[in-house]
Order: C-alpha cells, then structure tokens, then sequence
C-alpha cells in the first residue's frame, strides 16, 4: 500500500493505492515520478508499505525505534531487550547478565550490516526520519546563532538556512538546507526543495561574509532545487548558476559537508568550495535513484539498480575525486547517534578551517579553481573503447631550396665587403639609367 499527499487547486489530496489495485506498479511509478519532479505543489509519499517492492520504509515498534527493511534482525534484538528489562522490573529478578549479552550481540549485528550496506540501502538510510537536520546540528554544535532573511529581491526561502555562528573558536556564516521534522515543518519549508530566492538569499550572505573575511560552512541535505513553474519564472536555473560562479571566487575559505541526501542543482548550489566532505551513509548524486529509474526504465521500482549505478556513495566519490573526505557516523547510523555524529562534523569543521586559514589568499583561490577544473580530468577516456582512426592528410610537397649564395645572409655579407666609393658609383649609375629611360 502506497499513500501520496499534495496541493491542487488549493485544496490537500491524499492517494490511498492498495496492491490489489489494477496495474499498480505503473500508477505509483508515475506519482513517484511526480513526486521526484514535483508537478504538483507540496507533493510527497508519506507511506509505503514493504509489501511493495521494498521502497524506503520505517517500521516502528512498541518500543518506539524506527527500522529499516533490512534491520529485521535489530528489531527483533531490541525486542527481546525490552521483554528482559520488563520482566527484570516486574519480577525484581536480576537479569543484567542477560541484557549485556543481547547488546553485545546486537552491537556485533550493527557492525556486520552496516559494514557491508548496498548503496540503496545507504540511501534509505540517508533518508530515514530520525536522522539529524540542518536544526540538530545548529542547536548542539552552533554557538550564538543568528539568523539572517531575505534575499533583498522576491522573499525568504524557509529551505534555505543562514546564519551567523561560531564553531569551536571559529567564528562562521553557516548556510544549510532544511527539510523539515514534522508535517508542518515539511510545507513550510517544501520538503527541503529550494526556491531561486533561497540561493539569492544564500549568495548575499556569503557576500557578507566575504566582506567581514568570515570563513563559510554549508550543510547539503536537499533531494534536489523545487522545479516548479513559479520557480522556473524566477530563473531557477540561473540562481543556481550564478552561485556555482561566485562561490569559487569569494576570497574567504569554504567548507561544504553533504550531512543526508545530496540531490541534484540542488545540493551543487551551495556546494562549490575548498573541501567537500560526506557523512558515512549520505549520498551525493546528479539525480535521485526513483527519479533515474524513472527516466531509464519507466519504472519507479528499479531503484535499487539506478542506485548501483549512480556510484553516489561516498566510498565510490572518493574514488572518483568528487569528495575530499568521509565523516564517520556511530554505529548503525546518524539516528542511532546523533550527537556523536554531529561531534565528529564539528571536528572536522575545526580541523579543516584551521588547515585552510594557514593558506594564502590568492593561493586559495588557485587551488579552488585547480581542484573544480580537474574533477573528471582522469576518467575521459572510456575503458574498454578504443579510440577512433583519425586520418591524417599527406604532408605537402617541400618547397625547393634557395642556393646558399642566392639566399638573403649571403647577399648581406656581400654588400657588406662592397667599399663606400664603389656604392657610391653604382648609385649615380643607376640614377643615370633612370634618366635615360624617362627622357
């Protein structure tokens, strides 16, 4: 069973599809394709069922933990937990022993599933409800926040963040993308799909941080820029554009993190800097895996394959160049964890500014325009195509040598052993010729 929510006409929709409704692979792959492409306003899938081709889905258990397709053995674990510690409590029996041994065989499970995830399976986990947001990280690793709206043009985009802070001893302008916890936070922020004036908004404070030489830290976490009418009118595109541009010549560092999905225009539009990092189990790619399966093959339900062959992990971007580093998550994930996770951000945050402050400006600056200029530069040639015969004209004939006493040099040496009176004398006579010939 799949369930859809969205805007049309001004009034909210909800699609309730069952598995026994006639061809329904097809009806829910065309509404994940709109829900990728955002056709309607606010459009999302709230609910999907794993009897359905097994699609991003959280199961939550008595004990309130949401699980993910492939942690069947965890919840059972957790389960198991909970009835020792409830029937330790009402019996007054000593079972620690017991529950130590459950964790210790969960804790072993986590590292044997997470150890060897398959890049869907990264990607449900970068998708997961209880993951920290862009609000997480502000509030346990951002000192002093201050906000800042508006993009002095058209509005302020709730899906774009900034604002002033300070990390460790450094102070920073922090520039995030929001997706929103509840409902509510969804709308209001439109699933954290940017309009134009939120990349407006994002570039004028970086502006200002470049103006005061405060160093720029942004937090990536967006399935992609809103394509929508309204948003295409106000130049989208060139929002977008315009700060791949600026950004890799503001003479102030930038780090930029990709803390959950990396989708897209979206996440490049504030992702240009100095170093690039991604969280363990996010991903960073050109286009979602639906939306991929949905252009491919039709079919929303081959995403585990587009997955495979987007190579949007970061284990395959380090490989690839794309990235500069992995943050390690805790264990089982950034939900499991939140605060070491955000710990281990914040270190690499100090860590990296401190290493980019040590460097010359203009040299910065070289190395960001060297490091955009040579992403792909070792995978132009494709493996296993040979490359094409290109014909190559015959040369044209020599062209016939002068003799050595008739060339230029020669000639000069000569006028040079000539004396004064004799050029003197061949100039009158040839005068002399010149009259002749007019008379």
């Amino acid at each position: 069973m799949s369930i859809f929510f969205f805007h049309l006409y001004n009034k909210s929709v909800l699609i309730l599809i069952l598995p026994k409704t006639k061809r329904f692979g097809r009806i829910e792959a065309f509404l994940i394709h709109c829900c990728e492409q955002n056709f309607f306003s606010c459009m999302s899938r709230v609910y999907r069922s794993r009897e359905t081709h097994g699609m991003v889905d959280t199961k939550i258990r008595p004990n309130g933990n949401q699980y993910l397709p492939f942690e069947e053995r965890i919840a059972e674990l957790d389960r198991r937990i909970a009835e020792v510690q409830q029937r330790a409590s009402q019996n007054g029996s000593d079972q620690s022993a017991e529950i130590r041994r459950l964790q210790r065989l969960q804790t072993s499970e986590l590292k044997k599933i997470y150890s060897r995830l398959s890049p869907w399976q990264i990607v449900q986990v970068a998708r997961h409800p209880a993951r920290p947001l862009l609000g997480d990280y502000l509030n346990l690793m951002v000192k002093d926040v201050r906000e800042l709206h508006g993009d002095r043009c058209f509005g302020d985009d709730s899906a774009v963040v900034t604002a002033l802070g300070q990390i460790g001893r450094e102070k920073v302008l922090i520039v995030g993308q929001n997706k929103g916890r509840d409902t509510k936070e969804k709308i209001a922020c439109n699933f954290g799909c940017p309009n134009p004036e939120g990349y407006r908004k994002a570039l004028a404070k970086m502006k200002l941080a470049e103006k005061y030489a405060l160093p720029i830290v942004t937090l990536i976490d967006t399935p992609g820029a809103y394509p929508g009418i309204g948003a295409e009118e106000r130049g989208q595109a060139q929002a977008i554009a315009v700060n791949l541009m600026e950004m890799s010549r503001l003479r102030v560092p930038i780090v930029c993190i990709v803390i959950g999905e990396g989708g897209s225009g979206g996440a490049l539009g504030i992702g240009v800097g100095d170093r690039l990092a991604i969280l363990e189990f996010a991903y960073y790619s050109v286009i979602s895996p639906e939306g991929c399966a949905a252009i491919l093959w039709r079919d929303g339900s081959q995403a585990e394959q587009a997955a495979e062959a987007l190579k949007l992990t970061g284990k395959e971007l380090i490989k690839l160049g794309l990235v500069d580093a992995i943050v390690p998550e805790s264990l089982g994930g950034a939900h499991r964890n939140v605060h070491d996770t955000i710990y281990n951000v914040e270190q690499y945050i100090i860590k990296t500014l401190r290493d980019l402050k040590r460097t010359k400006i203009d040299n910065l600056l070289e190395n960001r325009y060297k490091k955009l200029r040579a992403v792909g530069s070792e995978y132009r040639k494709v493996p296993g195509v040979k490359p094409r015969k290109v014909k190559v004209a015959a040369k044209p004939p020599a062209k016939p040598k002068i003799p050595e006493r008739l060339s230029i040099e020669a000639q000069l040496r000569k006028a040079e052993k000539i004396p004064a009176e004799q050029l003197i004398e061949t100039e009158q006579a040839t005068e002399l010729a010149k009259e002749d010939t007019t008379r």
